[in-house]
């Protein structure tokens, strides 16, 4: 069971841990606040805490051609460190524009940071994959996993505690502090320049728009002609879907329908009850990962998963929707533990930003499409049960689709699948 903590053994690691569990921290406080604020100041208006979702989710279309390249060539190490820092004073300026009030203005700084904060992923991942033997990336995914419930657990409790204490001013600060520190911890690291620089030396320079066009293609046709890699991309896609659904419809369903007066509070528990879950379901999965075939775990918990939400959407008790919770939360890290552990096992190192680069915008794509269906649907054209069985749905007929088409992908040469489009094997590093 504690094997999965051993990754803890490297220095390294350990920061790079805690640096993502404080950046996702900065994300989320202040976001979990500001739709608290939204939904108490323009509690008619539904479609502005969508929107602020939106753009979360959005900034990833406008610079995913940017944020793989830019960490395959640039330093991987400053990059996740620059990106906290900035998004620690964009934090600091979106506190001055909410005391203005405009909510375009508000938007628009919402929208910028979210975009810096989009580079973070694909170098912090990079590192990971660099400085991890193989076979720990099923660990570091299950941690990720725990990284998101203890998220889950505490971000919206935080939130909704400074929201209530200090207001919306002092959840913003609390993101900026978060981002500082995050960023820190990665600048500590200790890090080889085969695992920061795989590609080699580059500088801003370099980075021109032919070049940046190129890199990206080549990222593209790698994952176009690696069958394997394009089925587990398109898994992200619908992990993205299920995401931009749950932003949003508990909250909707906790103040539309199950508790109307006390939607805060009951939200708040339902995230602790959320971040419970996933944090036993993290280390159920990560025990299974070595036990059973990858592609099996992410059938289990696609429909494991669809099949509880798609009940969501007939309870009409709120116990009985905290037990469907329960349920949700025991299955989604069955789905990101297969595929945050089978992604860094095959993609070969020097392209993993790329890889990373195009999942993220990806997911967000998907995320974004989701929330852009709820906030124009909702609840106008489609009730918010209707939201529970669509998701709930889609999650299934992959799962059952996946069933199908991976066992035969499943089994062929990773390496194989490698020299098939003439990627040159580049050896890796693994260090502390």
């Amino acid at each position: 069971m504690f094997k999965i903590f051993q990754v803890f053994k490297k220095p390294n690691y350990r920061n790079l841990f805690l640096a993502s569990l404080t950046s996702q921290m900065g994300s989320v406080i202040g976001m979990t606040a500001f739709m608290f604020y939204l939904l108490d100041r323009f509690s008619e208006q539904p479609a502005y805490a969508t929107i602020t979702e939106l753009m979360y989710s959005l900034p990833t279309l406008a610079v995913f051609f940017l944020v793989g390249v830019v960490a395959d060539k640039m330093d991987r190490q400053k990059i996740a460190a620059n990106s906290d820092w900035l998004s620690a004073l964009l934090s600091l300026v979106l506190i001055g524009v909410v005391v203005v009030g405009w909510m375009p203005l508000i938007f628009t700084v919402l929208f910028l940071r979210s975009a810096v904060t989009k580079f973070f992923l694909p170098a912090e991942s990079s590192l990971v994959q660099g400085i991890l033997s193989k076979d720990e990336y099923a660990s570091a995914a299950g941690l990720n996993q725990m990284t998101n419930s203890v998220f889950n657990l505490f971000g919206g409790a935080i939130g909704a505690f400074i929201y209530w204490t200090v207001g919306v001013y002092g959840a913003i600060a609390f993101d900026a502090i978060s981002f500082a520190i995050s960023g820190l911890l990665i600048w500590l690291c200790k890090i080889p320049e085969d695992v920061r620089q795989p590609n080699g030396k580059s500088s801003i320079s370099d980075l021109r728009i032919k070049a940046i066009l190129n890199d990206f293609k080549q990222g593209f046709s790698y994952i176009i002609h690696f069958k394997l890699l394009l089925y587990l991309v398109f898994g992200f896609f619908v992990f993205g879907i299920m995401n931009g659904a749950f932003t949003v419809i508990p909250a909707f369903i906790l103040k539309y329908k199950l508790a109307p007066n006390h939607y805060e509070e009951a939200l708040v528990i339902m995230g602790i009850i959320f971040g419970i879950g996933v944090l036993i379901g993290s280390i159920v999965a990560s025990m299974l990962a070595s036990k059973m075939k990858l592609y099996k775990l992410m059938v289990i918990g696609l429909v494991g998963t669809g099949v509880f939400i798609t009940l969501g959407g007939f309870v009409n008790d709120m116990m009985v929707f905290y037990l469907l919770v329960v349920g949700i939360a025991l299955f989604i890290p069955v789905i990101n533990v297969a595929l945050g552990g089978w992604l860094p096992s095959i993609v070969e190192p020097r392209m993993m930003g790329r890889v990373q680069g195009l999942i993220s915008p990806l997911m967000m794509l998907s995320h974004s499409l989701t929330l852009g269906f709820i906030a124009v649907s909702f609840p106008t054209i489609i009730s918010i049960d209707g939201l529970y069985w669509l998701v709930g749905s889609c999650a299934i007929l992959v799962g059952v689709y996946y069933s199908i088409v991976l066992p035969k992908y499943a089994k062929e040469d990773d390496k194989h699948k490698l020299m098939e489009h003439d990627l040159p094997l580049a050896p890796s590093s693994t260090v502390e």
